[in-house]
């Protein structure tokens, strides 16, 4: 019962902020920013006090400890692998720079960003991929939550099936990747972040096929869907999935080094001493 209380805890708070976004979206860029950061906090305070009474421990993935500098560095690398993939295309005529972009824009896309980023981070990330790690290993619940994660983004105005396919790899790869290798929520939270606000905060492309926006930049994008990823935006780009999955092959060889990778049957000894452990406390 703990995934469903888990779950259902963060996705209220998910839910919630979600309707605050989007009745002041496009119209109060200042609300919208303290809605999103107002979620985001609420979101983690959420999941840090559902987890620790259902799970009975120091919630670790969530701790404050170093919790600046790994948000931040994993910001940057969000930002940079996102940058690499409008840099490709600039340099072959598909994304063009018309001027400036709006300041507000980019300053409400900051909120909506943030509360995104750390609300889906928790729910696929720190309930779903680490309660099914338990039982089936690292690869079986990273290929699972993958594929949740992107069938998740289906319901997005113009998502596509080939979106969704690239979401698997890209976000259900390289984000997956980054907690494996951390064993904390905070790069994956910042990359997810980094990510998401390059697209739309600096940028102005669509993401995951949720419509255009209006960041720093007055841009266009054009050319063929499979290199530009068309209204779903870049991550529907072949370039997009290159880059994503070479960021997850360097945070799973971090992974492999540090020990953090979960075997199958070392799975079922973690999921047989959690049900003993359930068993005992009642």
């Amino acid at each position: 019962m703990r995934v469903v209380w888990q779950l259902v805890a963060v996705a209220a708070v998910s839910f919630l902020g979600g309707q605050g976004l989007a009745a002041v979206q496009d119209s109060n860029p200042w609300l919208e920013l303290a809605i999103g950061a107002l979620t985001a906090v609420l979101a983690l305070f959420v999941y840090g006090w559902v987890v620790g009474r259902t799970e009975h421990r120091t919630v670790t993935e969530v701790e404050l400890s170093g919790a600046g500098a790994a948000f931040r560095r994993g910001t940057l690398i969000g930002v940079g692998v996102f940058g690499a993939v409008v840099a490709n295309f600039a340099a072959n005529g598909y994304y063009h720079v018309d001027g400036a972009g709006s300041a507000q824009g980019a300053a409400g896309l900051l909120g909506f960003m943030a509360a995104a980023a750390v609300t889906e981070e928790l729910l696929f990330r720190g309930v779903l991929f680490r309660i099914i790690e338990e039982h089936t290993g690292t690869w079986i619940s990273m290929a699972l939550t993958g594929v949740l994660f992107g069938a998740y983004h289906l319901a997005n105005p113009d998502a596509s099936l080939w979106g969704a396919v690239a979401i698997v790899f890209e976000a259900g790869g390289m984000l997956t990747a980054a907690y494996i290798a951390t064993r904390k929520l905070w790069v994956p939270i910042g990359l997810h972040f980094g990510w998401n606000f390059a697209a739309a905060g600096i940028f102005s492309t669509e993401v995951s096929g949720n419509g255009s926006t209006r960041g720093l930049l007055e841009s266009t994008t054009s050319g063929p869907k499979l290199l530009t990823g068309g209204e779903f935006g870049p991550e529907g780009s072949v370039w997009a999935i290159l880059f994503c999955v070479l960021t997850a092959a360097v945070f799973l060889r971090l992974a492999h080094k540090r020990g953090t990778i979960v075997p199958r049957r070392r799975a079922d000894r973690v999921a047989g001493r959690a049900g003993a452990a359930v068993t005992l406390s009642r």
